[in-house]
């Protein structure tokens, strides 16, 4: 029996659409049926590699877990993965298939639709229900011919759609009944409910604007969410982690890259006691960090231009002489070797020295990386020796080879390492931090902590919203 599907839309992006498919997922996954996400089309520079070695959008995978299911290329066929302002590396089943033009991608996208509905249609031939994530807005008029992400993979999907406002960022009625007056007839008619998202305060103040928003819309309001602090990967550049605020505690300089990719690699020094973690992007806003993080990047070359344009490498350089513990990921460890270079143009083309902290040399090639990875940390000199045989697991994605199969290398007390995720172990950020001289402790493992917040999101749903007319909705379909 083929699965009933819902869509999530939203207003704008931000709106909440990841953390509300992410919350009826884990709703519908402990009431005990089989339920999977999916999202046709992503933009994003924050991705998971699957087990068997596919690259998908975070979000996707974060929903999986919370279905209790292991992530699959099918949850999101195509990722959109920005290398300049006017383009993207274009990955189909997990898989690259080359770098395009906007331009170029908006001829070429409609010869994904048949592997798009074939992902989805092997999804929901194994599931009783698929939750559908959209992208930014569905009335973004001048994208929606030939649509595959909103309403045109809702129809393909026959899904009812769930309509989200983010109330937090105001306009909630121009929102959403501003977001229906332009949709087609056809299309209003398949919104079945409207969620309002992010308030702040007492809900019942909203009782009137609840009874009023149904009046003017012309649908039911299935629920209204409070403002909610969840612990839960995400992939959005807009995202609250992305901030420079200097808290208490050890202090730990995350470069902000202008392609910054995998932030959430660093959520677990944000979570644990007594640390502070801020996303620096000036040069006078460096300060005088405990330690510091260059993170990954989907355009190596070009961020490392812009960490020297910007006074942030000589800032990083002179950090690591004063003997500061630098920690450089994936293209953030590429960027602290002698040199990187692109020779057949995989993010751009050129070739730019390094900081030379590391010594490492890089060439991008044409195969991309992709594999999770684990084994035991060994071979480390300076602060964090402590890691050496300390077990590990994460992933790899990346194009560069820099020479070296180890986990993690170091020079004094500066390191680099081409695994995601290497932070989540239990004992790894915990012994960082112990060897920056805090008397810190992490809460619990990374899977501990997400699997914590599922249930937490979960719970904030069903008491805010109506989850039986939800279901209802999803079996009467369109």
């Amino acid at each position: 029996m083929k699965a009933k599907a819902l869509m999530v839309q939203g207003t704008m992006s931000n709106a909440g659409k990841s953390l509300t498919v992410t919350a009826i997922c884990r709703v519908l996954a402990r009431q005990g049926y089989r339920v999977a996400p999916f999202k046709s089309q992503n933009m994003a520079l924050n991705s998971f590699v699957t087990r068997e070695g596919a690259e998908i959008g975070r979000a996707q995978a974060a929903q999986a877990e919370a279905c209790k299911k292991e992530a699959d290329a099918r949850m999101n066929p195509v990722l959109l993965k920005p290398t300049t302002d006017m383009g993207s590396q274009v990955i189909v089943m997990g898989k690259p298939v080359g770098n395009y033009s906007a331009r170029e991608y908006y001829s070429f996208k409609n010869n994904l639709k048949e592997q798009i509905l074939q992902a989805y249609e092997s999804l929901a031939a194994e599931n009783d229900f698929i939750v559908i994530e959209g992208a930014g807005s569905p009335v973004e008029l001048n994208l929606n011919k030939d649509d595959i992400v909103n309403m045109g993979m809702a129809r393909m999907a026959g899904a009812p759609v769930l309509l989200v406002g983010d109330i937090d960022r105001g306009g909630i009625f121009a929102q959403l009944c501003g977001t229906l007056s332009l949709l087609p007839q056809e299309e209003r008619d398949m919104v079945k409910g409207l969620l309002v998202n992010k308030f702040r305060g007492d809900l019942t103040l909203f009782d009137e604007g609840r009874k009023l928003l149904q009046k003017l819309a012309g649908k039911p309001v299935i629920g209204v969410m409070p403002y909610t602090k969840v612990d839960i990967d995400d992939e959005d550049s807009l995202s609250e982690r992305l901030q420079n605020k200097r808290g208490e505690g050890m202090d730990i300089a995350v470069i902000r890259l202008p392609k910054i990719s995998n932030f959430t690699d660093f959520s677990p020094f944000a979570r644990a006691r007594g640390c502070s973690v801020r996303y620096v992007e000036k040069a006078e806003e460096f300060g005088s960090p405990d330690l510091v993080i260059l993170p990954g990047t989907k355009s190596t070359i070009e961020d490392l231009r812009f960490l020297k344009k910007s006074g942030l490498a000589e800032q990083v350089v002179a950090a690591a002489h004063r003997k500061v513990p630098v920690f450089g990921v994936c293209g953030g460890f590429q960027m602290l070797g002698k040199s990187v270079e692109d020779p057949h143009g995989a993010e751009g083309g050129g070739r730019e020295e390094g900081l030379g902290l590391l010594p490492v040399s890089t060439v991008f090639e044409g195969e991309k990386c992709l594999r999770e990875t684990q084994g035991v940390i060994g071979g480390l000199s300076g602060i964090f020796s402590g890691l050496n045989g300390k077990k590990f697991s994460g992933y790899e994605i990346h194009m560069g080879k820099s020479g070296t199969e180890r986990a993690i290398i170091s020079e004094g007390n500066v390191y680099g390492t081409y695994v995601h995720g290497i932070f989540d172990e239990a004992g790894i950020c915990e012994s960082i931090l112990r060897a920056l001289g805090g008397e810190t402790e992490e809460d619990a493992d990374a899977r501990t902590v997400r699997e914590r917040n599922y249930e937490l999101l979960a719970d904030v749903f069903e008491r805010n919203a109506d989850v039986a007319a939800l279901i209802k909705i999803i079996e009467e379909g369109i």
